[in-house]
């Protein structure tokens, strides 16, 4: 792990490369922002898979944050084992972005990193534009820039978009629907998209938007609602909760698995012209048949324990998503695997044995189970 004094996670330079820069073995080499995010998992994953070696960009912070890649973590001491390496850097610091294109030399940029909860981008509204929109900018003009000194063109880079853009405009939505964002997140969404539509026409930089709908898995963040609502069905069966509070129930999603979707956006850095595509299910549910779903599956009934608290309500609500992806389907031969019933009973499995681990600890006297309602 890494501390003040042991950097041993966070490399200065790439491990695996020669003295010029380049890469040691045929394999490629991909850059991921926001690698310690649910999609930088699974993306990570997918691509080590592959056999690429995987660079990813993190935040400094007091607390570890890499959780959910430390299972595919190796030591770089471990030189001929660890194809992933982690790398200090902020979307909000041009420099740092800069530097390691230039000290990597991906083949691949994968910008997935952002403050990427719609609530909370009604909180700090300059931080999420400077992040989302303006750190996609500066990504944008490094990979510009790098490709201008290096003569490396055929860097290919991927934007993450998401469905909150489209906002308020009806279902379904395709890549040619109007946006109407609601919220400061997905406004900041839309300049990312369009600074990667403008640096593909104006630069020639092969340069995609993946608008990406709602995608869950048990690594979602505990804050999202999905996460959230399974977290509680786990402790609540457990006897270590008894009340969730809930904003919206009405709210409809077209809600995918994370693993899936992180395939779709390979894909469309496989093929031969830059395009923008929308990756989605293609059905939508509402919060209310989450509920049913989830605590159905473990023989409760969510109306007992489910309290509406209006904290919880958006200054401006999005009411239905559901994507259209038929883009996506013929041209990258994509299509999601996991259905709606089978990611909320994967979600639920997976927060059930977490509450009977955190049973042992509150048994033990290590935690207090007083801490939720």
């Amino acid at each position: 792990m890494a501390t003040e004094n042991d950097s041993s996670r966070v490399g200065s330079g790439s491990g695996s490369h020669t003295a010029n820069g380049s890469a040691t073995s045929d394999s490629k080499v991909a850059l991921i922002t926001g690698i310690t995010g649910q999609d930088g998992s699974y993306l990570t994953e997918f691509l080590l898979n592959k056999g690429y070696e995987v660079h990813g960009l993190i935040r400094r912070s007091s607390n570890f944050n890499t959780q959910r890649i430390n299972h595919i973590y190796i030591d770089p001491h471990n030189a001929h084992k660890a194809r992933m390496k982690l790398h200090y850097a902020d979307l909000t610091d041009a420099s740092s972005l800069r530097r390691w294109l230039d000290t990597i030399q991906p083949d691949e940029v994968y910008n997935l990193a952002a403050q990427s909860h719609v609530a909370v981008s009604f909180e700090i509204p300059d931080y999420t534009a400077d992040v989302v929109a303006t750190g996609a900018l500066r990504l944008l003009e490094a990979v510009r820039s790098h490709i201008t000194a290096t003569g490396r063109t055929h860097i290919k880079y991927y934007q993450a978009g998401s469905s909150e853009m489209f906002g308020s405009t009806p279902p379904p939505q395709s890549e040619d629907t109007p946006f109407h964002p609601r919220s400061p997140y997905a406004a900041s969404k839309c300049a990312a998209h369009w600074y990667t539509v403008n640096y593909r026409e104006a630069y020639g930089i092969f340069a995609c938007n993946g608008i990406l709908f709602n995608h869950e898995s048990p690594r979602r963040g505990e804050n999202f609602v999905t996460r959230k609502i399974t977290r509680a069905v786990g402790r609540i069966k457990i006897g270590l909760q008894n009340k969730l509070f809930l904003g919206n129930l009405h709210a409809s999603r077209d809600w995918g698995f994370a693993g899936d979707y992180v395939e779709a956006m390979w894909m469309m850095l496989q093929q031969e012209k830059a395009d923008d595509y929308v990756v989605a299910t293609e059905e939508s549910h509402t919060v209310e048949e989450f509920l049913e779903v989830s605590f159905g599956y473990v023989g409760l009934n969510w109306k007992d324990h489910v309290v509406i608290d209006k904290r919880y309500f958006r200054p401006a609500e999005v009411d239905n998503l559901k994507g259209d992806s038929s883009k996506a389907r013929k041209v990258l031969g994509w299509k999601p695997r996991v259905g709606f019933e089978q990611l909320v009973k994967m979600m639920v499995d997976e927060d059930i044995e977490l509450a009977k681990r955190e049973k042992v600890l509150v048994d033990a006297g290590y935690m207090d189970a007083q801490q939720q309602p």
